[in-house]
């Protein structure tokens, strides 16, 4: 029982089943009675019964299911769940049951029997040793399942149920206040202060030298810019197509464009001497350019479609 990891004061459930005689089942009992220090921390239960007992929750430190080495139990989903019932958090499992290298007849793999005791809520499982099935253990498994075959093996495997009960819960601690700003400034280092702070008693101090700001620019730095200078180098630059602003132009050549397109809008436009011409023929001179086209606003400019003109 040393190797199992027993220690004194341990509460242990044993389950066996048939074939298991009652004088090898007595006699472990006591070797486990030993290690954990008294036989009344030792519990008995028939695999076949174990979901009938009334065996209270989290209740055993340790179940041992199937050492014995003349029974081959075959532990359900079911009887899995309910050993995990029984079991304190943090309990330790440890169990063997034949397996075979492909599943038939009930029998199952060893990764079979580890995924069923993960979908049972233990954890840590693992394979602990693995051994050749006993005359008496291979003749049980016969009958109760029908197996006929020589590659079946005997397995251990441990696990442990988690430091928490099924559906069990625990209240989060969280914080959605805002947070208030913090308003304490950082100190100051008194000589760093002092350094930086200038009086109207230190202005007309001699040994204070300061310098005039305007002995900081040179005669390049006091000379306009040529507007040419600050315009982006690719600025307007399209190679034969049209000049073209960019968008949001900060440098001028947009406003240039306009200009440039309004004094085009209006040498285009032929010149008015009395101004009336927009109103129409019954207020143009002879000569008026706008003679014989019809009325428009002042700065528009007059475009006749083709249906309207006619051979004279």
């Amino acid at each position: 029982m040393a190797d199992l990891g027993l220690k004194a004061g341990d509460k242990v459930l044993l389950v066996w089943t048939q074939p298991s005689s009652p004088t090898a089942l007595k006699e472990f009992a006591e070797s486990v009675g030993a290690v954990v220090g008294s036989q009344s921390l030792v519990s008995l239960e028939n695999l076949e019964r174990l979901q009938l007992s009334s065996h209270a929750g989290s209740s055993y430190d340790w179940v041992l299911s199937g050492l014995l080495p003349d029974s081959a139990p075959i532990h359900s989903s079911e009887t899995l769940a309910e050993i995990a019932r029984v079991m304190k958090p943090g309990g330790k499992l440890v169990l063997e049951e034949p397996v075979t290298g492909s599943e038939e007849n009930g029998i199952r793999t060893a990764g079979k029997l580890g995924s069923a005791l993960k979908l049972a809520g233990f954890m840590s499982v693992t394979e602990v040793k693995s051994e050749a099935l006993s005359p008496e253990a291979l003749s049980a498994l016969g009958q109760l399942s029908g197996f006929q075959g020589n590659s079946l093996s005997r397995v251990r495997m441990s696990a442990s149920k988690p430091n928490f009960e099924v559906g069990s819960s625990s209240q989060l601690k969280l914080s959605f206040a805002k947070k208030a700003p913090q308003t304490d400034k950082p100190a100051l280092d008194p000589s760093a202060a002092k350094m930086w702070t200038l009086s109207a008693i230190d202005m007309n101090d001699d040994d204070i030298d300061l310098l005039d700001s305007d002995e900081l620019l040179d005669a390049e730095d006091l000379k306009k810019p040529d507007p040419a200078s600050l315009r982006a180098s690719s600025c307007g630059e399209s190679g034969t197509k049209k000049k073209k602003a960019c968008k949001n132009c900060t440098c001028g050549l947009a406003e240039e464009l306009e200009q440039e397109s309004k004094a085009v809008q209006k040498v285009s436009q032929p010149k008015s001497a009395c101004g009336s011409c927009y109103l129409g023929d019954a207020f143009r001179c002879a000569s008026c350019p706008y003679l014989g086209m019809p009325a428009f606003k002042p700065g528009e400019k007059v475009v006749l479609a083709n249906t309207q003109v006619a051979d004279t």
